[in-house]
């Protein structure tokens, strides 16, 4: 017999946490090479880590919900024993005697207890089928099996009495890897750079007139064309007249990048948000950013970026008006960038224009536009000045 141990992935970036989410397998469960086990939640994207080999899980060292490190053993496969695999394949009496008689000891495995709490059940001669579990699915924690022990029963709820509960009702959510991150990361970032806010007003009939001619064009190529492409192209005119946008601060330098990689902030529900990555888009033409934005989008929402769809970013754009603001400020800037960019909910208003030299009112697509800079590495003026190149080259997109 020999083990092989289930490791987390080692490839990580730099300052992500890592999570055990859910196993997929239960001890004693015939596994085969590259199956999934483990489904793994860093503060970015979800990853599954594959079975190593042909075999049997045997061990389950790390618990669902437990913070991990890079390159940790979570767990073993049993891999000389064929079989028992051929075993487990087969029909489930045949199954169920392997189980009982590899197992005879820790008869609760396929509880999917942690290490800590079947050696606490067998220590104090427990039954384990006879505790009710309040952990995810049910699932008996180590909290249980020491109110049972204590008391001979799992505690309701938390020490609230019957008629307080009537009056007082509360739930604690714990936090994922990816709200934890985001928390870290936000106040880190208010704490390291003084955040300043610009905003200006975008008039949207330009973009508006040249998406209704071209989305039939784009939609033939299976290519969805939103205006969130036309803002990342409007981006590369803004940091080509005001470079130092496109930055990071040192220091004893700015460090100005020569890619323009721009994250675009989207939202997964109550779970947090991530930020996949366009690469380089000062050489992509409307139709390849579209493109590329809409695979990314789409498998954020599936759950499905790889870690290197994340990294990289020069630049953020926070979409905020999707979900009905007009204006954010300040928007977090996603250090170690220097700034990123707002853009509120479009919606018709009145302007007044001066048309002929007479004041003329005209309904139109209007949006806020925000530039949240760190007032380290840029001033008012630049800020000022990449707006109006941003607002410019979109208000006088050529059909």
């Amino acid at each position: 017999m020999s083990l092989v141990d289930i490791k987390t992935p080692t490839e990580s970036s730099e300052g992500t946490t890592m999570k055990v989410q859910s196993w997929m397998k239960q001890l004693g469960d015939a596994v085969t090479k590259d199956e999934p086990l483990v489904e793994m939640e860093t503060d970015k994207v979800t990853v599954e880590v594959e079975a190593p080999i042909d075999g049997i899980l045997t061990e389950i060292l790390v618990d669902s919900g437990t913070d991990v490190t890079p390159g940790m053993v979570i767990g073993r496969i049993e891999t000389a024993i064929t079989e028992k695999v051929a075993a487990l394949s087969g029909d489930a009496p045949t199954t169920e005697k392997l189980r009982t008689s590899e197992f005879d000891d820790r008869a609760f495995t396929n509880k999917r207890l942690s290490p800590l709490v079947k050696r606490f059940l067998k220590d104090n001669d427990l039954n384990v089928e006879l505790i009710r579990g309040t952990g995810r699915d049910g699932r008996v924690t180590f909290k249980d099996v020491k109110a049972y022990a204590a008391n001979g029963s799992v505690p309701e709820s938390p020490s609230i009495s019957k008629p307080a509960q009537s009056i007082l009702k509360s739930d604690h959510i714990p936090h994922s890897s990816m709200r934890r991150a985001i928390a870290k990361h936000m106040s880190e970032s208010v704490a390291t750079a003084p955040h300043v806010t610009a905003i200006f007003e975008l008039d949207f009939t330009a973009i508006s007139a040249h998406r209704a001619a071209h989305k039939a064009d784009f939609a033939a190529r299976d290519v969805k064309l939103t205006y969130t492409a036309y803002f990342l192209q409007a981006c590369v005119a803004a940091m080509q007249a005001v470079p130092e946008v496109n930055s990071q601060w040192h220091e004893d330098s700015i460090e100005l990048f020569s890619d323009i990689n721009i994250g675009v902030g989207t939202a997964l529900g109550d779970k947090g948000l991530v930020v996949p990555v366009i690469e380089s888009v000062q050489e992509k033409n409307l139709f390849s950013i579209a493109k590329a934005l809409q695979d990314k989008i789409e498998r954020a929402r599936q759950n499905k970026l790889n870690p290197e769809d994340v990294r990289g970013g020069t630049f953020t754009i926070s979409n905020h008006g999707v979900s009905g603001s007009l204006v954010a400020s300040p928007i977090i800037i996603n250090q170690p960038q220097s700034a990123i960019l707002g853009v509120g909910k479009l919606q018709k208003r009145v302007i007044v224009q001066t048309i002929n030299g007479q004041d003329v009112m005209s309904i139109k697509p209007m949006a806020f536009v925000s530039l949240t800079i760190d007032h380290r590495v840029l001033d008012g003026h630049q800020t000022n000045s990449w707006l109006s190149e941003f607002v410019s080259t979109l208000e006088n997109w050529d059909l």
